[in-house]
């Protein structure tokens, strides 16, 4: 028997507590911890009035493939009930290679989804409105995700676009291999295919406005 060569072993004690082999996708879920709910708090994401409290929330670190094509480990807070679809939505795209420019919770952004949009970051929960509404959004029961959001861009009725960055994504349509590029969301492309098997619906699709970056679970 070949003995283990342990110089392709990563030991991820203190985060995942086990024996993780080099490249290999890894994830943890956890429970809401008084450290995280500081940094919610005071990062302008949770608050006493939110839709869902935070015993219903989890803190999933994993990993994601950035646009260096490094492994990264990201940060995202979601509802209990679809945590594990998101870890394995997150294998998935992990496996195809689909490259992700951040992915750090929006209280690092102190709550504004502009800034972290601005930032490209991949976020789920953050307690707030529909914009222009007094209906609260799905990222507000941490049951929606916005997946770089330049690249993605959120389209209003009228055709505008508030990032100039994300202008040039306005045709969805692949014209090289660039990371950019490739994180682009197209209705074909094998990213939005791998969260609608979850159960996850797209903005892409919708009639009146496109939100090409938002997917959210409704089950």
């Amino acid at each position: 028997m070949k003995s283990i060569n342990m110089k392709k072993i990563i030991i991820i004690a203190m985060a995942f507590g086990s024996l993780i082999f080099a490249g290999e996708y890894k994830y943890n879920i956890s429970k809401i911890q008084p450290e995280i709910l500081e940094r919610m708090i005071n990062g302008n994401s949770y608050r006493d009035n939110c839709p869902v409290k935070e015993i219903d929330l989890r803190y999933i670190e994993l990993s994601y493939i950035d646009f260096n094509g490094d492994t990264q480990i990201g940060e995202l807070i979601v509802h209990y009930k679809v945590a594990y679809s998101i870890v394995k939505i997150f294998r998935e795209l992990y496996n195809i290679k689909y490259p992700i420019r951040s992915m750090s919770l929006v209280s690092d952004f102190k709550g504004s989804d502009f800034a972290s949009i601005e930032a490209d970051n991949t976020s789920a929960f953050n307690c707030r409105n529909i914009a222009g509404t007094n209906r609260w959004s799905n990222h507000a029961y941490g049951k929606a995700i916005d997946i770089n959001p330049l690249e993605n861009p959120y389209i209003s009725r009228s055709g505008k676009i508030s990032h100039k960055k994300s202008l040039k994504y306005r045709s969805r349509k692949h014209t090289d291999n660039t990371p950019a590029n490739r994180a682009m969301i197209a209705s074909n492309d094998k990213a939005r295919k791998i969260f609608s098997k979850y159960g996850w619906s797209w903005g892409g699709y919708w009639k009146s406005i496109k939100d090409y970056q938002h997917f959210e679970y409704k089950k």
